[in-house]
């Protein structure tokens, strides 16, 4: 029997439109004359969904008491007795009822297939198997139901639903996803934009490695060997070495560069594992390119840049990335080629970057200035000239021809000068003294002994030290004017970086301290000043080994200080720019102090403008009304009497709330709120809150949970904050509307949602309402000093929480405050 096909439609969150694209294909096929059935379907209660149902056939559905609750699910049985063309069942993820035939309904739908049913079904990207991590980390929230990728990935076309992030956003708002009882908490929660931004890249994603799959599979199958350039996919190259963390970045960047590029890295290792070095260093590098979202490899080879490029085309690498070697040219020269110059050779059409790295040469560091050329190339020279003459006395004896004794001469001229070209001097005159004895010795009669018979012949010998000595002394003064010059590169490289530093101000002095102890080779190198440490890098014993006072009065200390003069007059410019990096580093302290005062400086006057408006109003209508109550020529009436008396007391009254907020507004800007958090239940502190402001069922509508769990909080913060928030939402709300004070839990916090209809407030104007004495746009003085909200994020923030303002849907202004949840990661409640 064929076995039947499945078309999964994938999407990144609920509401996306799966399930109507799954019942308007089968409209669609049922048109066509195809043999359609509904096996199960979800509507959730949408209007637009349940109208495509109309006209379709629908399997009754078996209904399983569990423990007192019925409950309803796909009748697998009768789907398979009614044998259509094509069965529509939605959520693809669904654990059935128990006593059902399998326990997931993806296993349902293999059955179905198994019967040569061809089958629809839908499915979340949250609920991939493979995924759920990733999703939780992103919304906060565990999905239970799951379905093996292995399933999805199986079907004969998958397709993804899309709908951008903010149009999901509008549709929830207009109530077409989920009832308007959970619309706030749904976008408050799970549907907010940045959840659902990263949810649709994550399904587009996943499906763009299907086609990648497919593609791999298609060429397979057809023998095509040519690589296909569909994404970038970045390939580095590690060697264990140091470098190997600038390569991982340098290469993410590059991946990043492209939508949906790739990052890799391999390790080539030989089969006699002598090659393998840094094993620690590799296992940091492997852990930061998990870190970049990469994927590590290690392959086995004896031939590494064959290896690294075969591998790179199996996974089809469009670039790789790979250090400059660390090879001399002298070792460049015997050796041959090193693996960067073969990859570039082998690698084809893929992109080969050889990016050139600090740390490959062990840190930067200022070339010494004492010898003109180094031991390495002296050693090689003499090594030369002990191996190449001996090799050339035997090549030459090959010939015996007394006529040839010009191209002897010639040759070991030819030595003399090569050893001379590379060591200097000293290998110069060895290689030229045993050039002549051997000359001497085995080309000039008589042979096999040393004999002077002819004045000329001591002055060969002569000749050939003095070739020796010339060609050396023009290869030594080159070397020193090349080290010289590569000391003045370094040390302008040293100051630019020394001058960047300081200009940019990011830590500078930390930069400074760091980089001089790098450059000059010492072992630590620290700041002092009186009894700080403003920046140290490095090790230091019990004292320093030296220390130097700058003009600031701060004292720089070395350890390990290498005894080289020619680094003291660098090192003088270096001490300049540390002390300009302390000066500034004294400024941007005093500036911020100078901020801070303003700041303070700001609060002050405002309390006081304040003070003198808007607390002097309460005070002159009370002390009227006082002084009409004392008044002894005028004849009050009981009734008067009691409203003079109303007045005094609303008057105090409001004069007592003011100075409070002003308390209150003062010991936040100060920086010295006492917050004693304990774990509180919400409705405790919302119901006291709701009896101060006088507000009851006709004014709020109240949606707590029971099960809602208690926060860690100060009760006496967390009600001046609903108060605030509520008197708020009241002052600004239409006539007629209700506040709606909402609650839900979320990602170990609790949100806490005061929303309003009214006039709302622009984006660019939301910080500015947590801003003491902001009334955006009042100009009554009737509505309080403005210190409401500013007040309620002081309060919330000094007790670990976070307060944010979003829209309503359908208009006006919502308020969240989020809390943490009491015992949650660690919290303990008291």
């Amino acid at each position: 029997m064929k076995r039947g096909k499945l078309r999964v439609l994938l999407g990144a969150a609920p509401g996306v439109g799966k399930t109507y694209t799954m019942l308007e294909e089968g409209r669609r096929m049922a048109d066509h004359g195809r043999d359609v059935v509904i096996a199960v379907v979800e509507t959730h209660g949408r209007v637009a969904t349940a109208a495509l149902v109309d006209g379709l056939e629908v399997v009754p559905r078996r209904t399983v008491e569990h423990r007192g609750v019925e409950l309803d699910d796909m009748d697998l049985d009768v789907v398979l007795a009614r044998r259509p063309e094509v069965a529509l069942v939605d959520e693809l993820a669904h654990s059935n009822a128990p006593g059902s035939p399998h326990e997931k309904r993806w296993q349902d739908v293999e059955a179905l297939r198994a019967a040569g049913i061809d089958v629809i079904s839908t499915v979340n990207v949250q609920h991939m198997q493979s995924l759920g991590d990733v999703v939780r980390e992103i919304t906060g929230t565990v999905q239970r139901e799951t379905v093996p990728d292995a399933v999805v990935r199986a079907a004969d076309q998958i397709e993804v639903v899309d709908l951008s992030p903010q149009a999901l956003r509008d549709r929830l708002s207009d109530g077409l996803v989920y009832p308007a009882a959970r619309i706030d908490a749904a976008l408050s929660n799970y549907f907010r934009l940045g959840n659902l931004t990263a949810l649709r890249e994550i399904a587009l994603l996943w499906l763009a490695d299907e086609v990648d799959d497919a593609l791999k599979r298609y060429r397979a199958e057809h023998g095509i060997a040519n690589r296909w350039e569909t994404r970038e996919r970045v390939l580095v190259a590690l060697t264990g070495g140091p470098e190997g963390e600038t390569l991982l970045r340098r290469g993410a960047r590059i991946a990043a560069r492209s939508a949906g590029g790739e990052l890799a890295a391999v390790h080539v290792t030989t089969n006699d594992g002598l090659r393998e070095r840094h094993p620690g260093a590799l296992g940091k590098q492997r852990a930061l390119l998990e870190q970049l979202g990469g994927t590590y490899h290690q392959v086995v080879g004896d031939d590494v840049p064959t290896t690294l490029v075969r591998f790179a085309r199996s996974v089809d690498a469009t670039q790789i990335v790979m250090g400059i070697s660390r090879r001399s040219r002298l070792a460049a020269a015997l050796t041959g080629p090193g693996i960067g110059s073969t990859v570039i050779r082998e690698s084809g059409d893929i992109d080969v970057h050889v990016v050139t790295h600090e740390r490959a040469g062990g840190g930067f560091a200022l070339p010494k200035l004492g010898g003109s050329l180094s031991r390495s190339r002296t050693v090689a020279a003499f090594l030369l000239a002990l191996i190449a003459g001996p090799v050339l006395t035997w090549l030459l004896s090959l010939t015996d021809d007394p006529d040839s004794i010009t191209v002897d001469v010639l040759a070991y001229q030819l030595l003399v000068l090569v050893v001379a070209l590379i060591g200097g001097m000293l290998p110069a005159v060895f290689a030229a003294v045993l050039s002549g004895l051997s000359l001497d010795f085995f080309f000039v009669r008589p042979l096999h002994q040393v004999t002077v018979q002819q004045p000329w012949h001591l002055f060969a010998l002569v000749m050939y030290v003095v070739s020796a000595v010339l060609v050396s002394f023009v290869v030594d003064r080159s070397a020193r004017r090349s080290r010289t010059a590569r000391r003045a590169a370094a040390e302008s490289g040293l100051l630019v970086g020394i001058a960047g530093s300081v200009l940019r101000g990011d830590d500078a002095l930390q930069a400074l301290v760091e980089r001089t102890r790098e450059a000059f080779g010492f072992a630590g190198v620290r700041v002092r000043q009186g009894d700080e440490v403003p920046a140290t890098s490095g090790t230091f014993g019990d004292e320093p080994d030296a220390a130097t006072t700058l003009p600031s009065g701060a004292v720089l200390e070395f350890a390990g200080a290498p005894d080289d003069p020619t680094q003291r007059r660098l090192l003088r410019v270096v001490e300049q720019q540390l002390d300009a990096a302390l000066e500034h580093r004294a400024l941007t302290r005093t500036a911020v102090d100078a901020e801070r005062i303003a700041a303070v400086d700001r609060v002050r006057s405002a309390i006081l403008a304040a003070v003198s408006h808007d607390v002097r109003r309460p005070i002159a209508a009370a002390s009227a009304a006082v002084q009409s109550l004392r008044a002894r020529d005028v004849r009050l009436g009981e009734a008067d009497r009691e409203a003079l008396l109303a007045t005094a007391d609303e008057s105090l009254r409001q004069l007592a709330v003011l100075l409070a907020d002003l308390l209150d507004v003062s010991r936040v800007q100060a920086g010295v709120l006492a917050a004693a958090p304990v774990p509180t239940a919400l409705d405790t502190v919302v119901a006291p809150a709701l009896d101060e402001l006088e507000l009851g069922p006709e004014d709020v509508d109240l949606d707590l949970p029971a099960e809602l769990p208690p926060v860690l909080a100060d009760p006496v913060l967390l009600q001046r904050v609903v108060v605030n928030l509520l008197a708020n939402a009241v002052r600004y709300s239409p006539d007629g509307e209700r506040v709606r004070i909402a609650a839900s839990a979320f990602a170990g916090r609790v949100e806490l949602r005061v929303a309003d209809r009214g006039p709302g407030i622009p984006e660019d104007r939301r910080e500015d309402v947590f801003q003491p004495f902001q009334r955006l746009g009042d100009t009554d003085n009737e509505t309080g000093l403005g210190l409401g909200l500013a007040l309620a994020r002081g309060f919330t923030e000094g007790m670990g929480g976070t307060i944010e303002v979003d829209d309503t849907p359908g208009g006006g202004l919502t308020v969240v405050v989020r809390l943490p949840i009491a015992g949650h990661l660690g919290v303990v409640g008291r």
